[in-house]
């Protein structure tokens, strides 16, 4: 049992988020490996190719996003669909005497031009593949030439204009941002309440029944002098109900309450029984509600018993009855606070 409990409640939230920083960090961590280690970032920032050699060289280096200015651009007569719709026209052209297959997208190409001079693409690198294979078969069957000969002829890349920015390289990268800034957000939060907890959840909470730098500073002083009760993570003070445990905290004035109940859950696997945790369960005004999981029922029988006894008001005990007199005080929640109160299964 700590016998010190000076600034406590303003430790303990510190103590909390630090453990949060944990994991987005980790992720962000994670994000910059992933940023550095495959092409992701030439999405946004696309290498420069002038030759055919670049574009090899940048296919073997695994940096298979480029962006370049190709010429002498000629249409071969094929077209690449998805579900019956253009998605490309496929181009030839010569780079460093090399005979390179370009699939356009139908804006560069306006619906297949037959020849243009020069465009400039970002697109992806691709290594043969299925399509490049019934492309030279078409056009091998078109000159009278044999497949294998075809191929001969021309480079095994290809460029895809349409590939670059593919419905799932744009929904990746939409994922790599939009995690990533919630990691980041998360960090700067944590940070933010473990240098003013004051205007951490706890504390907004407390927030409802005052002004929150002022009630913190009391049940701060009364929990550090003397304490009226004390379980492994639930404290009573003077005044105040406090839940102190690794998943959350949570602080209450002791008037505000209204009704307390402790719900059990028997923990088993198949047929074989472990333990039974107890949650105890409050209602305060201002349609706040807390629950404090994984509790002893003799630690959660004493709360319950010295809350009653400090505030006669408080209605004891889960029934029909209580929870209508509550509805009542209260008045019915809104659809939101039902929402929350269904979603919250910690404190």
């Amino acid at each position: 049992m700590i016998e010190n409990y000076d600034h406590y409640i303003s430790k303990s939230i510190k103590s909390v988020y630090r453990r949060k920083l944990i994991a987005p960090f980790l992720y962000m961590l994670l994000l910059a490996a992933v940023w550095v280690l495959t092409p992701l970032s030439s999405l946004l920032f696309p290498s420069g190719a002038s030759g055919y050699g670049e574009i090899a060289s940048h296919y073997e280096k695994g940096d298979t996003y480029i962006e370049t200015t190709l010429t002498d651009l000629y249409f071969t007569g094929y077209t690449s669909s998805f579900f019956g719709q253009n998605t490309g026209y496929y181009y030839y052209t010569v780079l460093d005497g090399e005979c390179v297959f370009v699939l356009l997208s139908p804006r560069t190409s306006e619906e297949g031009l037959p020849f243009i001079e020069e465009t400039q693409i970002r697109g992806k690198i691709l290594y043969q593949g299925r399509a490049f294979e019934q492309l030279t078969q078409a056009l091998a069957e078109d000159l009278s030439w044999t497949a294998s000969g075809m191929a001969g002829k021309v480079s095994p890349y290809v460029l895809s204009e349409p590939a670059f920015f593919s419905p799932l390289s744009v929904l990746l990268l939409a994922l790599f941002f939009a995690t990533g800034l919630y990691a980041l957000v998360s960090i700067i939060i944590s940070f933010l309440y473990i240098l003013f907890p004051v205007l951490s959840p706890p504390c907004r909470q407390l927030g409802r029944f005052g002004k929150a730098r002022e009630l913190l500073a009391q049940a701060e002083e009364e929990l550090a002098t003397l304490p009226q009760l004390a379980t492994e993570d639930m404290f009573i003070t003077e005044h105040y109900f406090i839940e102190i445990a690794d998943f959350g905290i949570a602080v209450v004035p002791i008037q505000e309450i209204i009704w307390i109940y402790k719900y059990s859950t028997l923990h088993k696997l198949f047929w074989y029984h472990f333990n039974i945790s107890y949650t105890l369960h409050i209602t305060a005004n201002r349609h706040l509600y807390l629950q404090c999981p994984k509790n002893r029922k003799s630690d959660i029988d004493g709360i319950i018993d010295y809350l009653a006894e400090a505030n006669h008001n408080i209605l004891v005990g889960f029934s029909e009855e209580n929870r209508l007199k509550v509805q009542e005080i209260q008045g019915k929640p809104m659809k939101f606070e039902k929402l929350i109160a269904f979603l919250k299964k910690r404190v």
